[in-house]
């Protein structure tokens, strides 16, 4: 018989297996009101008149399950916060912890920033903190490399398995019930089905029939996406799932915008600069693109650098059948936009190419980075698996560097056939300013890693050069050819499974290097901020 974990026991499960105390409560209160103030705060809201009664009362339950996400993603990433909170006697040392979701700054390669707290584990809170990755790979244990399990020590030390919806079964039932509820008011059936198949994915941690419908909502105004599902978080093996959690309001008429480009995937996909074997997968041809102003964050995607495009589901079965879908945050990138990139391309960028940052060419290369992640490969020639099973810890960063290069290609295909409007000019120049902004979130981030990765290489590549006085300036046709030739090197590796070819490309050009950090440092000193920070919830909404 499975065992089932009660709330008073999976609160003393917390107490035992959460990091370590910080045995000192003191901190230096102005060095973290400092890194405090690398985040500017942004209200999240929409105009909601476009809601219907029913659809403005949905709000309130979604929000309340996505913080249960929240609370759970806390466990995962750290423990049970509670003591730590509770010792901490600055206003900033706490703010602090709660925009992290830990005493690690996920900014700063995690680096702790409370006294007495120790480095934080590879694999957070998913794995016993003693756990070597020989003895988990020479365990037989089944499930322990599933994307929903927890790997814990029973009282004799050795390994066990325990699902999610086993060891948080009461936080996952009041989560479910929610949604339940939200479906029972829900006005557009397509909607009211995906909330009533996630409320009972949530329950036993099978997800892929709610994926499935959740593919198949096309006009509803309002979505969420909750559950655990990016794996960023685990750096030990990048196998567990962290819970969040997104509420979004569709707008309509940025989306139709957007429609017509995910017919071109297949196209796309067979155009790639690689050999021909690693694009003999054919991309789902039910995906869309659509875009959002997002009202709720919560979770994995709260914590650190704030997520502003999306691209789901993760599941290879889903994505062969159906494709993904790509949602475009656009209130959140509009705030990234006007509140972090000008003001960096105003010290980064050389004058003559500045007015080529524009939001606009933001908006499509943020946009076509969640579509290429359609584009590729996602299973191994090589009899390795999913790429994602083959390259570890490894996957994610590599991943997100392959949609980061491959969207530019898809840019630069799209306006060569006269589908896509703007200047090549604008999209390349606002491409280079945009890889100052990510690299900032720096080597902890699956994002950062693969920015600095194409930094580097596109400097090697002369696809950039920096000027005398400080400023960066693009060349347009090196930009060209170093994203054909990082495309082919991705889509290589990707394909072969190759995890020590990607250790390598991580280890050489992972890394930031020193002069680019004294030009990152110019940033901070301006006082830009380094990402963002929400102001959200009920009443933000006027709820």
């Amino acid at each position: 018989m499975k065992k089932l974990y009660s709330a008073f026991a999976l609160v003393f499960l917390w107490s035992i297996q959460a990091c370590e105390k910080p045995r000192d409560g003191g901190v230096d209160r102005i060095d973290l009101q400092k890194k405090v103030d690398q985040y500017v705060t942004v209200e999240l809201s929409t105009d909601l008149a476009r809601l219907s009664e029913n659809q403005r009362a949905l709000i309130p339950l979604l929000i309340d399950a996505a913080k249960i996400m929240d609370s759970l993603f806390w466990y995962q990433a750290y423990g049970n916060p509670d003591s730590l909170l509770a010792s901490l006697d600055e206003e900033a040392a706490r703010r602090f912890v709660q925009i992290n979701y830990g005493p690690w700054d996920r900014l700063d390669n995690n680096a702790p920033f409370i006294k007495g707290v120790g480095e934080k584990p590879l694999g957070a809170n998913f794995y016993p903190t003693d756990l070597s990755k020989s003895e988990f790979e020479q365990a037989d244990l089944p499930g322990k490399d599933s994307l929903y399990t927890l790997i814990r020590r029973d009282t004799a030390g050795q390994l066990r398995v325990v699902p999610y919806h086993e060891y948080f079964a009461e936080q996952v039932q009041r989560a479910a019930d929610l949604l339940d509820r939200a479906a029972a008011l829900a006005e557009e059936p397509s909607f009211k089905k995906y909330l009533e198949l996630r409320a009972e994915a949530l329950r036993t941690d099978r997800f892929r029939e709610s994926d499935l419908a959740w593919m198949d909502m096309k006009d509803n105004t309002l979505d969420l996406i909750i559950g655990p599902i990016e794996t960023y978080e685990d750096r030990l093996f990048g196998y567990k799932a962290a819970y969040e959690a997104y509420l979004l309001v569709k707008d309509k008429e940025w989306s139709q915008r957007l429609e017509k480009y995910a017919a071109f995937l297949p196209e796309l996909q067979r155009n790639l600069p690689v050999d021909a074997e690693f694009k003999q997968e054919t991309p789902g041809s039910d995906a869309d693109l659509n875009a959002y102003d997002v009202i709720y964050y919560a979770g994995d995607c709260n914590a650190g650098s704030k997520t502003i495009a999306i691209n789901l589901p993760n599941d290879e079965q889903v994505q062969l059948q159906k494709g993904t879908r790509r949602l475009q945050l656009k209130n959140a990138m509009q705030a990234k936009f006007d509140q972090i990139l000008v003001p960096i391309a105003a010290i980064l960028v050389d004058s003559a190419q500045r007015g080529n940052v524009t939001f606009d060419a933001f908006f499509a290369n943020t946009m076509f980075h969640e579509v290429a992640h359609g584009l590729g490969i996602k299973n191994t020639l090589t009899g390795k698996g999913t790429v994602r099973e083959a390259l570890k810890e490894h996957a994610s960063a590599l991943e997100e560097g392959k949609a980061d290069i491959l969207g530019l290609y898809m840019i630069t295909q799209l306006l060569e056939k006269g589908e896509l409007e703007g200047s090549e000019e604008d999209y390349m120049t606002t491409f280079m300013a945009g890889i100052f902004r990510s690299v900032r979130f720096g080597a902890s981030s699956a994002h950062g890693v693969a920015n600095m990765i194409r930094f580097n290489y596109f400097l090697e590549q002369g696809a950039f050069q920096r000027q005398e006085n400080g400023t960066y300036r693009a060349d347009y046709e090196k930009m060209k050819a170093a994203a054909d030739s990082l495309s082919r090197l991705i889509l290589t590796l990707q394909g072969n499974g190759d995890y020590a070819g990607v250790a390598k490309l991580v280890e050489e050009k992972g890394r930031i290097p020193a002069q680019l950090q004294s030009d990152l440092d110019r940033l901070g000193e301006a006082g830009i901020p380094v990402d963002v920070v929400f102001e959200q919830g009920t009443e933000v909404l006027g709820l």
